[in-house]
C-alpha cells in the first residue's frame, strides 16, 4: 500500500512518535497524534509532519478510558476525511516489585497497553473498511516477542506486551478478508529511558550483538515497511539489534 494521500493515527510514542510521524509524512501521509502527558513531544512531531508538506492533528486523550479510544479514532478520521493506518504505541513502563503490585496497577497496565490496542483497532476497522483496506500496527516488546520474561519487576508489562502479540495475530486472521493487515513491532534497545546511567548504557551495548542502541529511526523504518507491504500480516517484527539472541 502506498502512503501517498493516506491518513495515519499514532497513539502515544513520546520517545519514538516523532520519528514515526516524520517517516510516514515523508511517504505522503497526513498524521494525527494522540498524547496523554507529552504535549510538547506531540507538537514537535506535528511540526515535523507539516514541514514535510502534510497535514497534522494532535489530541490529548487518556486511552485507559474506553470512550476516549473511540473518540480519538473518530476524530482523526473526521479531520482527514479518511483513515488508513493506525499505529498504537501508547504504553506505560515502570518497574514494580511483585510484592508491591496491586489490582489497580495491573488494571492500569492492561488498560493502556492491551485493552486500548484492541479498542483503538476495533474503532478503526469501519474507517479502514471504508477506505478499501488498511494497516494496524501495534507495538509489543522484544522480550515478550521472544516468549519468555528476562527481568523481574515487570509482570504486568510483560503480560500486556505478550497479549499485544497475541492480539495482533488474532486480528490479522479476523480482518484479512477486509484487506486490513495487522502486524506488530517489538523494539529492543532503541532509545534509552531517561535517567539511564553510562554504565547501564554500556551494559546494554555489550548485550546486543550489533553493539549499539538502534535509535527511533529503526522502529520508524520497520513501521513504514509494514505499512507498504501487501503480503505481511500477523507478524511481530523484533527491532532489537539481535538482542534476543543472547
Amino acid at each position: 500500500m502506498t502512503l501517498e494521500g493516506r491518513a495515519a493515527l499514532i497513539t502515544g510514542g513520546a520517545r519514538m512518535g516523532e520519528a514515526v510521524a516524520t517517516t510516514l509524512a515523508t511517504l505522503g501521509a497526513d498524521v494525527a497524534l494522540v498524547y496523554r502527558t507529552s504535549a510538547e513531544a506531540a507538537e514537535r512531531a506535528a511540526a515535523a509532519v507539516r514541514a514535510c508538506g502534510r497535514r497534522a492533528h494532535t489530541r490529548r486523550a487518556d486511552l485507559g478510558d474506553p470512550l476516549a479510544c473511540r473518540a480519538t479514532v473518530n476524530e482523526a478520521a473526521a479531520t482527514f476525511g479518511r483513515l488508513d493506518v493506525v499505529v498504537h504505541m501508547a504504553s506505560t513502563y515502570q518497574a514494580t516489585p511483585f510484592d508491591a503490585l496491586d489490582a489497580g496497577q495491573w488494571d492500569q497496565q492492561m488498560a493502556v497497553d492491551l485493552r486500548a490496542a484492541f479498542l483503538v483497532s476495533h474503532a478503526a476497522v469501519p474507517h479502514l473498511r471504508a477506505a478499501g483496506g488498511g494497516r494496524i500496527i501495534h507495538v509489543s516488546d522484544w522480550i515478550a516477542a521472544s516468549g519468555r520474561p528476562r527481568y523481574p519487576g515487570y509482570v504486568p508489562y510483560y503480560v500486556a506486551k505478550a497479549g499485544v502479540k497475541a492480539l495482533t495475530e488474532a486480528l490479522a486472521l479476523e480482518l484479512a478478508a477486509d484487506r486490513i493487515l495487522v502486524n506488530a513491532v517489538a523494539p529492543g534497545p532503541i532509545v534509552a529511558p531517561p535517567g539511564t546511567s553510562a554504565e547501564e548504557l554500556a551494559a546494554v551495548e555489550r548485550a546486543t550483538p550489533l553493539g549499539r542502541w538502534g535509535g527511533a529511526a529503526e522502529v520508524a523504518r520497520a513501521i513504514a515497511f509494514l505499512c507498504e507491504s501487501d503480503f505481511v500480516t500477523g507478524e511481530t517484527v523484533r527491532v532489537d539489534g539481535g538482542r534476543h539472541l543472547r
